[in-house]
């Protein structure tokens, strides 16, 4: 398995995809923490920047590579490998390719300019929507056998979890408001990790205070040993689930 992850990690960090992504991310960093006197500012825009681009192209580019490797995964179920541990081993090298271009492109500027709690967190949210958004193409891509489905269904899993959700919670909330719902936010908050990112860094920047009511109650949650074991099970549970689902689909299909 390692051979196979270590073949297919430096058969990704060769493309011009990743070495363009690495130096987009980079460039943007350096750009806000240069234009920005404030810190806390520039970490503001990377928050937005980062919860859009990260899980589109972990979506988009999981979900190319799966289909432009058919012809390499046919290959080595003809040798003796379990379809578990070619799935497992071409998700490790995709993620492990899509990480080091974060924490090279993110991780670097970060570490130089904000190298505090909301520095971290970001660069721990970066990582973990990495993961998820990985583990949720390769879902969507053993169960599309087309390509272009398969990334129509990448492309509208991340309108839903950037757009559709929020706007389908706001709804809720706008036609309930007059029922005590903070509790039920915190739920709903599980059910979308770019959520769960959002909020967790925007706490770490101490701006719960401009969210009222609602802010004062993430921060006591979020804030606690509780909140961060609650956010790392809730992320942790986003990466297996999805995986485990493609691994348990790609057992039984008929390639």
């Amino acid at each position: 398995m390692m051979k196979l992850s270590r073949y297919v990690l430096y058969d990704i960090l060769r493309s011009k995809i990743v070495i363009a992504y690495t130096l987009f991310l980079f460039v943007v960093s350096l750009s806000m923490f240069q234009m920005e006197e404030d810190s806390s500012k520039a970490m503001l825009s990377l928050m937005n920047i980062i919860l859009i681009v990260l899980p589109l192209v972990s979506l988009v580019f999981t979900t190319i590579h799966y289909y432009n490797s058919y012809e390499f995964i046919e290959l080595m179920l003809s040798q003796p490998l379990s379809r578990k541990r070619i799935l497992l081993s071409e998700f490790a090298g995709i993620s492990l390719s899509l990480l080091s271009a974060f924490f090279i492109g993110v991780g670097i500027p970060v570490l130089l300019y904000a190298a505090s709690d909301t520095g971290m967190a970001i660069l721990f949210t970066g990582a973990a929507l990495t993961l998820v958004f990985t583990s949720i193409a390769f879902f969507a891509s053993v169960i599309a056998r087309d390509k272009a489905k398969g990334i129509g269904a990448a492309l509208l899993l991340w309108f839903y979890f950037t757009l559709i959700y929020d706007g389908i919670v706001l709804l809720i909330l706008f036609s309930f408001s007059d029922y005590p719902l903070e509790k039920f936010t915190l739920l709903i908050s599980a059910l979308n990790p770019i959520d769960l990112g959002r909020i967790f860094i925007m706490l770490k920047m101490d701006v719960s205070a401009l969210m009222g009511y609602t802010g004062a109650l993430y921060k006591d949650f979020f804030g606690s040993g509780t909140g961060l074991l609650f956010t790392i099970g809730i992320m942790t549970l986003w990466i297996i689930i999805p995986l485990w689902l493609a691994v348990r689909k790609f057992k039984k299909k008929d390639l």
